[in-house]
């Protein structure tokens, strides 16, 4: 008996697993169900190898620069031991934690609001002796900084940009002559008869004479 039952159990999980492997490689209802992460292989789902770091800066009228996230009174810590400013990786929320600083200190009028995003890989995380057991080259970390938004004293925003990541991908992509071409090739386009009623556009706010 218990022969039979271990026997159905290696059966019923390796039966499962291949299914799993099945609908992983063919994108067969992978996301019909929420067990179904459990068994699709998805294992470095959403994985990056560069970590990042969003720095929330304000520019004083006299153009000193304060540091406006994490207040003063300190950091909060909602999962391990980063504040919460790095988990707003698409940069929605950033800008009203520099807002909730201002509003409780004391400063001078400031002239302009940053959000500034650090981008490192991930290789230089190993401690020191992990990393000689590795690699050969001294552990010579090197992060990347660029401006993710422009805003407003009052919060509103005046320039943005993409993460690292995306920015990277979109040069990738730019910087490949045939990819370039392919591009240019299904660049959608409607074809418009002027003749017929399809040709009417009306622009916003604009309304059309009564009289025709």
């Amino acid at each position: 008996m218990k022969r039979c039952l271990s026997n159905t159990l290696i059966v019923g999980y390796l039966s499962l697993l291949m299914y799993g492997v099945f609908c992983h490689a063919l994108y067969y209802r992978i996301n019909d169900h929420p067990g179904m992460y459990f068994i699709v292989w998805d294992m470095y789902c959403g994985w990056s190898a560069y970590e990042t770091r969003n720095h929330i800066v304000g520019e004083g009228a006299s153009g000193q620069f304060y540091e406006l996230a994490p207040g003063p009174w300190g950091e909060m810590k909602p999962h391990g031991d980063l504040d919460r400013r790095h988990y707003d990786y698409n940069g929605f929320h950033s800008i009203n934690l520099a807002l909730n600083t201002l509003r409780q200190t004391e400063h001078e009028p400031m002239a302009r609001l940053y959000v500034v995003e650090e981008a490192w890989p991930r290789k230089y995380n190993l401690p020191d002796e992990l990393w000689a057991q590795r690699y050969t080259e001294p552990k010579d970390m090197q992060s990347y900084y660029q401006l993710r938004g422009t805003y407003t004293p009052d919060g509103q925003a005046i320039q943005q940009w993409p993460t690292l990541l995306t920015r990277l991908q979109q040069e990738a992509l730019l910087n490949n002559p045939r990819l370039r071409q392919d591009m240019q090739k299904g660049k959608p386009f409607y074809a418009v008869d002027p003749t017929s009623n399809l040709g009417n556009v009306t622009p916003v706010g604009y309304e059309l004479p009564t009289d025709r």
